[in-house]
């Protein structure tokens, strides 16, 4: 009966190309859009973890409740025995300690004086280090512009948009202002060694990265730092792993009466991506939703069009003794069929449209010029194992209800007037 059923509707055309183009062209969508909403949250999870919070985050509870301020003077001393105790205690991640910081860069021209200077957010990281991990997680040599990597703890990275504003060469010496951890006045020279492009607007506007240990010394910051970040050495973040670590550091080291004592928090919790990523998810539950009713409601107007047009056909089904429920279900099967060959067909388009824009993205920097927000610049899809299937959920239900709507006026026909019909 099944095999039947595909040849009618592979050979007539008639009652099967339109709801075929129908299912494809919403399976297509459905598919490029879960696919694009699934990069969008990838990519704020990746910047918010390399360049914010890490999948983990440990800091004083002082700075904890004042983190986005970036308070120094709340940051946790003592921060080498906590390094010692987190490789000990959680292997599984990568630690490294940062240390942010505001300020002023001056470059002086050749008689020494302020040529040109702006405001700065500063973020000093382990540069240094043989073992260091983060070149690697902030992917440092590939975003390299012009120059090199600092060698020395004297030399920093400038972001390629902050010089061109200052008109910085390399090699050029930057003298910092800022304020040490004490709140007294702080100033140093640095040797301007490389530009770098992140590819997030907030921090490609004016950051510079210098290694941690010139900075602690710079700030009276030595055996300090502001948080010490943790990853999963998988790179993939693990929320319900994340949470069973942090409770059990909590548990262990932090004491909730001892504003210093150390307090680790997890990416989702304390860069409010939590709500964020809720919201993505919602949003995509409702692009599959809005297609099998758009779907649902095209589809029911097609079959009711073709009913008509195989009014006849069905009468004469009727006439030779075919059981209207047998008809009408043999219609849904046939719908079905043809909702699994719009399904294929509008996955494959999907995932090479998908596939394209994970590979190319789409650049909007020119809407971010003013952002302040953590995210990339460029948005790509990201085309996992659901993206091979999702399609098939609005296809197959669309096509099912549509039918299953239509079909009911089968039940409508008597068949008193099936001779009279046949007879005209």
């Amino acid at each position: 009966m099944i095999k039947f059923l595909i040849k009618g509707v592979l050979r007539d055309r008639s009652r099967s190309l339109f709801p075929v183009l129908t299912v494809t062209a919403g399976v297509l969508l459905t598919v490029v859009g879960f696919s694009w909403l699934n990069g969008i949250q990838s990519s704020w999870v990746e910047v918010a973890a390399k360049y914010n919070t890490g999948h983990l985050r440990v800091m004083s509870r002082a700075y904890a409740d004042d983190v986005n301020q970036s308070p120094n003077d709340l940051a946790y001393i003592g921060v080498n025995q906590l390094l010692s105790n987190l490789r000990q205690d959680f292997p599984e991640l990568t630690w490294t300690p940062r240390i942010r910081f505001g300020g002023l860069l001056d470059i002086p021209d050749e008689k020494g004086e302020t040529e040109v200077q702006g405001p700065c957010m500063g973020m000093a990281v382990d540069l240094l280090s043989e073992d260091s991990p983060e070149e690697e997680i902030l992917n440092l040599r590939d975003s390299i512009i012009r120059g090199r990597l600092p060698e020395e703890p004297d030399e920093i990275l400038i972001t390629e948009e902050f010089a061109q504003r200052l008109g910085l060469s390399m090699g050029e010496t930057a003298t910092l202002i800022s304020a040490t951890m004490y709140g007294s006045m702080a100033i140093a020279n640095f040797s301007v060694t490389g530009t770098v492009r992140f590819g997030v607007t907030a921090m490609d506007r004016s950051t510079i990265i210098a290694d941690i240990s010139e900075i602690q010394r710079v700030l009276n910051m030595e055996n300090t730092a502001g948080e010490v970040l943790g990853f999963f050495k998988t790179n993939l973040y693990d929320n319900e792993q994340a949470e069973e670590i942090a409770e059990r550091f909590n548990a262990k080291y932090s004491d909730k009466e001892d504003e210093f004592s150390p307090y680790m928090g997890t990416l989702l919790k304390q860069s409010g991506m939590e709500d964020i990523l809720g919201m993505v998810d919602i949003y995509g539950e409702v692009i599959i939703i809005v297609f099998i009713v758009v779907m649902s409601i095209v589809l029911w107007n097609a079959g009711l069009m073709g009913s008509l047009r195989r009014y006849g056909e069905i009468g004469v089904r009727l006439a030779i003794g075919e059981d209207k429920g047998h008809l009408y279900r043999s219609l849904i099967t046939e719908s079905l069929v043809i909702g699994f060959i719009g399904s294929v067909i509008g996955t494959v388009l999907g995932l090479l449209v998908s596939y394209y824009l994970q590979e190319k993205g789409i650049n909007i920097a020119f809407m971010m010029k003013d952002s302040t927000l953590m995210m990339s610049d460029t948005f790509r899809a990201d085309v996992d194992a659901v993206s091979h299937y999702i399609g098939f959920i609005p296809g197959m239900a669309a096509t099912f209800l549509g039918s299953l709507f239509s079909g009911v006026g089968i039940y409508k026909r008597k068949t008193s007037q099936l001779m009279k019909e046949l007879e005209t």
